[in-house]
Formats: C-alpha cells, sequence, structure tokens
C-alpha cells in the first residue's frame, strides 16, 4: 500500500505522485539494498529500476503460501525480491552485480528457510544491446519509445 523509492540524490519531475523519498544509505549494493528493506513494515517488494518491462501484474505479488518472491534476470542477478517479512540481514555480504548474485541471494533464502515463490526471469538493462532486447520485448512502452526517439537524434 505504500510505494517507496529509494534514490540516491533528488527527486525530478519524472517522480510520479504517490511515492515517498527515502534517501538511499552509503555502502555497497548489498548494504544499500538492506537499507531499504530495513525501512519497511510489513510485506515489501523491492524491484531494480532497470527493468523497464515490468507490469503492474508482475508486481502484484500475493505471499499467501510464501515468505518471499524472488525475481531473477537472465545475467545472473536478479530484478525483484520481496519478503513478507523484511530481513535485512539476507541481503548483506551477498556478492552484487556478478553471474552469481541471484543464485547466491536466492540460496540465502532457501537457507534461511524461507518458501521462495519465483518470478518470471527478466532482462534488466546494462548495455545497449540489453536495451534493444527489452524495448523489442515491450515495444509499446514508454521506454521503447523513449529508445526510439533518442535513436532517431542520434541518427541526425
Amino acid at each position: 500500500t505504500r510505494r517507496v523509492l529509494v534514490l540516491d540524490g533528488s527527486p525530478g519531475p519524472w517522480l510520479p505522485p504517490g511515492f515517498d523519498v527515502v534517501a538511499q544509505c552509503p555502502g555497497g549494493l548489498d548494504e544499500r539494498l538492506a537499507d531499504a528493506f530495513a525501512c519497511c513494515e510489513g510485506p515489501a517488494l523491492l524491484i531494480g529500476m532497470d527493468t523497464p518491462q515490468v507490469t503492474p501484474d508482475l508486481l502484484t505479488v500475493d505471499f499467501e503460501g510464501y515468505d518471499a518472491c524472488f525475481g531473477p534476470a537472465e545475467d545472473g542477478g536478479f530484478w525483484a525480491l520481496g519478503l513478507a517479512e523484511p530481513d535485512p540481514g539476507l541481503l548483506r555480504g551477498v556478492p552484487m552485480s556478478t553471474a552469481v548474485t541471484g543464485a547466491v541471494q536466492r540460496g540465502r533464502l532457501t537457507a534461511a528457510g524461507l518458501r521462495v515463490r519465483d518470478l518470471p526471469r527478466l532482462r534488466d538493462v546494462d548495455t545497449a544491446a540489453d536495451a534493444r532486447s527489452v524495448a523489442a520485448a515491450a515495444p509499446r512502452g514508454r521506454f521503447a519509445a523513449e529508445l526510439a526517439r533518442l535513436g532517431a537524434v542520434a541518427d541526425r
């Protein structure tokens, strides 16, 4: 029921209404993600900002029968992590931005005895090739439109 943007910097006019903005803590990505969960009470779903093809349906997670949900990324990371009871300790120390990040994170969840619901595997946007692939997968979205606009500008 609460939408929170954990942000390094100040929000701009791009931020839609209805978001609480929380300053991102310093440290590695594992520490920043752990701190984001520490700010939550009750079930929480964290998503990366580099998966613009995410739809509202993908974000509608039900924890009934599960303690966690996990959205793996094609590059070995993850695009979403949900916890019915946020526990920052489940993220601290996970090596980030590696080909095994997702496997290590998911392993942390199961080692803690959590029942994990897997979400669809998505491609996150780290490279220009990723951007083109994601835009092709969601051609009617704002991301695809903006990528096309930028391509048209670059072609001039």
